[in-house]
């Protein structure tokens, strides 16, 4: 299909369901500020601090029921929710909206913000979402194929009606939200579907497949390439360039034989179908829209990772095909977070973390103070998160601090008077835990990650215990320049140091000292409490700010320099 052609399919979808109205002014959007975008809700930028619900919570209410309070009380304000398309349309061209209807209505009972997750053609890759008339009819909605001609259960990018009947299922959803939700704006975002990718081979081997993949290469992913040549990603550099970046030419031509070709040409025929989505879905109610992402193993090859999702070495066909998508998010499992999250943001691309490991992996909390603090991150939201809310762990705590934090964060957005700070992992778990220099103000400061000059006695030892691995892995936080002196430091298992920069406005200071340092919280009007004015022994008689390990918190400090 045509860029021309699903550009009238649209326009023709959304006629048909009377979505002639212009949008709400106040529709949540993605806004510029400074070098990154803030989401805007009921016209204020907002922060999602928030938990991806298991695959099957929203399909039942009365599942769901105890849940809500308690995701509440985690200090959570966003909750990312399962829509299926199985559940909202049944009957073919008969839609219960009863399920979405349930969840909205107990997010706002708890004065919760909700992101819905369109689970339709695809979900990890699978089609089990789909209704039962879509699974029973594989001559109107085929199935992927491997080499063999065999079936797999997956629906194939190639199939006209099935990204018809998704598209009109899809568009559908969005005029429900916006009829019952444009003046609330519960719902925040969509997700276009879940962790695309073909397995367990490169690509689709069906008749249709096989006829688009001896085609040559679409110009408009050639133009795109040729267009951002000097910045393309490390993998799709080697993929093209290294070839001599061609302009014309087949899948293998230009991108190599085997796997290579084939994953590219996965990836651009998901990117379209997944844009197609998004572009009906935005003629109906144009709220921010992504793609999720399961990320690849290193050492697998295409198929025993999903493959053609927007993988990291895949992002330039994925913003070629999907103009429509606001921006492509990673769903992290893997240690090195880090490197990962640094690979996602661009500018082209915000910063948002839809799935990741629950508060039962220590190392949660401070991928979430890294992420928003380092890398203006609009949200970060642990998986399955009911399973955790009646046994939280530290992420309750920390959730907490980057509550108070909130509207200081959200003032830093897009500036350089914030930054966040973990250790690094590496995806073997090779913990990186060197002290880290970062610039904020007029001040250079050092952190280091607490007892690091200690052995690690026992490896294998919680993050409570400090000295161990596990607790200089989950240690992290973030510096937030409040005033010309003044910073808030917060996090845990952490020591800083500072000095003043070198330069303009340094007045050839050499030396800085500690004004005052007190630890304190935010109360729920956003004043500020103070608690001890620390001194002495806490701050190594004025050298040092320490976030003792195992305790999220927050310290006020204010600096000054001297010769």
């Amino acid at each position: 299909m045509t860029f021309r052609t699903a550009a009238l399919a649209v326009s023709a979808l959304a006629a048909s369901l009377c979505l002639s109205a212009p949008a709400l002014a106040d529709a949540p959007r993605l806004e510029a500020k400074g070098d990154t975008q803030q989401l805007i809700v009921n016209g204020k930028p907002m922060l999602m601090i928030a938990g991806e619900l298991s695959n099957s919570a929203s399909s039942s209410a009365a599942y769901m029921e105890p849940h809500w309070k308690r995701l509440k009380e985690m200090n959570l304000d966003t909750v990312l929710t399962p829509v299926s398309w199985e559940l909202i349309e049944p009957v073919e061209g008969t839609f219960d909206w009863s399920s979405v209807d349930s969840q909205i209505k107990a997010a706002r009972a708890n004065n919760l913000k909700l992101v819905v997750l369109w689970f339709g053609a695809w979900k990890n890759s699978m089609s089990t979402y789909v209704p039962a008339w879509v699974k029973r009819d594989q001559q109107r909605f085929p199935r992927a194929q491997m080499p063999n001609g065999q079936g797999v259960e997956i629906l194939s990018a190639f199939g006209a009606e099935t990204l018809k009947a998704d598209q009109r299922a899809y568009a559908a959803l969005m005029a429900h939200l916006k009829a019952v939700d444009a003046k609330d704006n519960t719902v925040v975002m969509v997700q276009v579907e879940n962790e695309i990718g073909m397995l367990p081979v490169a690509r689709d081997y069906s008749a249709a497949a096989n006829a688009a993949y001896r085609e040559p290469v679409p110009a408009e992913l050639v133009n795109y390439l040729t267009a951002h040549k000097d910045s393309l990603v490390p993998g799709m550099r080697r993929m093209w360039l290294e070839r001599g970046a061609p302009t014309s030419g087949s899948w293998e031509e230009m991108f190599g034989g085997g796997d290579a070709a084939a994953e590219v040409f996965a990836a651009w025929h998901y990117a379209r179908f997944a844009d197609q989505l998004a572009a009906a879905g935005k003629a109906a109610y144009p709220i921010p829209m992504y793609v999720n992402v399961a990320l690849n193993r290193p050492g697998r090859i295409p198929g025993e990772y999903p493959s053609g999702g927007p993988l990291p070495h895949l992002l330039d066909v994925w913003k070629a095909g999907g103009p429509h998508l606001d921006f492509l998010a990673p769903d992290i499992y893997f240690p090195n977070f880090v490197d990962i999250v640094n690979g996602y943001k661009r500018p082209d691309n915000l910063l948002f973390i839809p799935e990741a490991h629950n508060s039962n992996n220590p190392t949660a909390p401070a991928n979430a103070f890294y992420a928003i603090g380092q890398l203006d991150a609009i949200g970060f939201g642990p998986f399955s998160i009911d399973s955790v809310d009646e046994d939280p762990g530290a992420l309750k705590d920390a959730y907490g601090v980057l509550q108070q934090l909130k509207p200081y964060i959200l003032d830093a957005q897009g500036t350089d008077r914030m930054v966040g700070f973990k250790p690094r992992q590496l995806y073997d778990d090779t913990l990186v835990y060197e002290p880290e220099v970062r610039e904020v103000g007029p001040y250079r400061f050092t952190i280091a990650y607490a007892d690091i000059q200690k052995p690690v006695a026992n490896p294998g030892a919680d993050a409570s215990q400090p000295g161990t691995t596990a607790a200089i892995a989950a240690a992290g936080g973030m510096i937030i320049q409040i005033g010309p002196e003044e910073y808030l430091i917060a996090g845990q298992g952490v020591t800083v140091t500072f000095k003043p920069k070198s330069g303009p406005g340094s007045n050839g200071a050499a030396l800085a000292g500690i004004d005052s340092a007190f630890e304190g919280r935010f109360d729920s009007t956003g004043k500020w409490v103070p608690g001890r004015l620390l001194n002495g022994d806490q701050t190594h008689q004025g050298r040092h700010i320490r976030l003792e390990a195992g305790k999220w918190q927050i310290q006020r400090v204010k600096l000054y320099s001297y010769k």
